[in-house]
């Protein structure tokens, strides 16, 4: 049996000796924000905005509410299953060999997608944090960042353990330092009125109106924003290190979410406020640094630096074990056959999957190559959103006696996702469902190769 690779770069507390540590509450809420802050929140508002302007606000809260779902669904899987790869590993028991490949396939896709919008925002806020508009260097940056993670990751560094408290606390001090300078002038621009928001929709004549063309944006607009949600999963990983996990991992998927909601509301709230959805929209779509951009315009010296050293932190830690994430799941791929064995093998060392960690790298500079957020978010959305339908699949084969809530819940989640995917672009979703294929009819010539060799 191979050697794990660790599913967590950073740690939240500490170990001891023998025995890992059992998370709380109030730990595990901290292990949720630290893995949901990062890309979302400097970058994917600035995306949704772009689409769905001031309904942003709506999408973010509707995303909210499907990620809970999502999770709390995911969490019913996870106190009667520990795994390290989600729902493929649960899949085993509770999903077809074919259902489950294409959960992990699908995880897969999304991650890699993710991964090169982080990247790419990497380098966006890298530029803008020294005043360099330049965007020719955006694509440079990205591939030389993927390089060196893919060295250290070669070299086993993901053994490491470096602190998530640290992390998130710079996260949370740049973006308070965006909201409080921001807030003020929010508040008293024209850009932004919560009352005319509502004044307009109450005054729609709805029989008449063009009911696509008005919430259409809103639909793909939530698609986006669920992404920004998405490494809450991590805390569903760790049940088998939880204290009473069917208490305390609903608990802190509530505080974990919420948390996050609110940080998002309140930065979409002040970046549009301040500089409008139309400028916002436009400064992601170039510069991929939305923030820096906003916090220009009313902060104080030195401010647009503070945000972007937060979003730097962030987008690396997520990059990092967004990198991990799909390893561990070629990895597991390879152990069950589903794709062939040399992707399980590690080095001479022991520390690392070589070609599953280059496999990964090489997908995610596909990607990168494309050159447009946009596109690789929208990508990860539809990928991310089969997944967890297909999640809600293995939900559903739970027992009465597994089961935490009523089986309407799974069904209501199942539906939400699946009918919110395809609100994204229609040729992201086309190539989408083609790559999908395209993963099921490599898993069949793997299957027939394995079955060959064995007669």
């Amino acid at each position: 049996m191979s050697p794990k690779l660790t599913p967590d770069l950073i740690s939240s507390t500490p170990t001891t000796a023998g025995s890992p540590a059992k998370f709380g509450v109030w730990n595990l809420t901290l292990l949720g924000l630290g893995s949901v802050l990062g890309t979302g929140v400097f970058v994917g508002i600035g995306l949704a905005a772009d689409i769905a302007g001031t309904g942003t606000i709506a999408a973010i809260v509707l995303a909210a509410l499907l990620a809970w779902g999502h999770e709390l669904n995911a969490a019913q899987l996870a106190v009667n299953q520990s795994a390290a790869s989600g729902t493929y590993e649960y899949g085993q028991k509770y999903l077809s060999p074919w259902l489950r490949f294409t959960a992990g396939w699908a995880f897969l896709l999304a991650k890699v997608a993710s991964a090169a919008t982080a990247a790419l925002g990497f380098a966006g806020y890298f530029l803008n944090a020294w005043r360099q508009t330049e965007i020719f260097w955006l694509m440079p940056i990205a591939l030389g960042l993927i390089a060196v993670l893919t060295v250290i990751l070669l070299r086993g560094l993901h053994h490491a353990s470096f602190s998530k408290r640290l992390i998130l606390s710079v996260t949370l001090l740049s973006l308070l330092v965006f909201l409080g300078a921001g807030w003020p002038i929010a508040l008293q621009s024209d850009y932004l009125s919560l009352s005319g928001i509502w004044t307009d929709w109450l005054s729609t004549d709805w029989e008449t109106a063009d009911w696509r063309q008005a919430i259409a944006p809103i639909l793909q607009a939530t698609a986006l924003m669920f992404v920004a949600y998405g490494g809450y999963g991590r805390m569903a990983y760790l049940s088998h290190a939880v204290r009473q996990p069917r208490r305390t991992i609903p608990c802190s998927v509530w505080l974990t979410l919420a948390g996050a909601m609110l940080l998002y509301l309140g930065v979409a709230i002040v970046a549009m406020g301040a500089i409008g959805a139309e400028a916002l929209g436009g400064a992601v779509e170039i510069y991929v640094a939305p923030l820096t951009l906003a916090v220009r315009q009313f902060g104080p010296p030195g401010s647009a630096q503070i945000v972007a050293i937060g979003a730097l932190t962030a987008m690396l830690a997520m990059l990092l074990n967004l990198m991990l994430d799909c390893a561990q799941m070629l990895q597991s791929m390879a152990e069950q056959q589903d794709i062939p064995r040399s992707f399980a093998r590690f080095n001479a060392a022991g520390t690392a999957p070589t070609l599953a960690i280059l496999t990964v790298s090489g997908a995610i500079v596909c990607f990168i190559a494309v050159g447009d957020v946009k596109i690789t978010w929208s990508f990860s959305a539809f990928s991310i959103l089969i997944y967890c339908a297909i999640t809600q699949l293995a939900v559903l084969k739970l027992s009465a006696q597994e089961r935490l809530y009523p089986r309407l819940f799974p069904q209501l989640v199942f539906w939400g996702c699946l009918f919110l995917a395809f609100w994204v672009d229609w040729q992201v979703w086309l190539v989408s469902l083609g790559l999908l294929v395209v993963g099921l009819i490599w898993r069949g010539i793997n299957q027939w190769v394995e079955q060959q060799s064995r007669e």
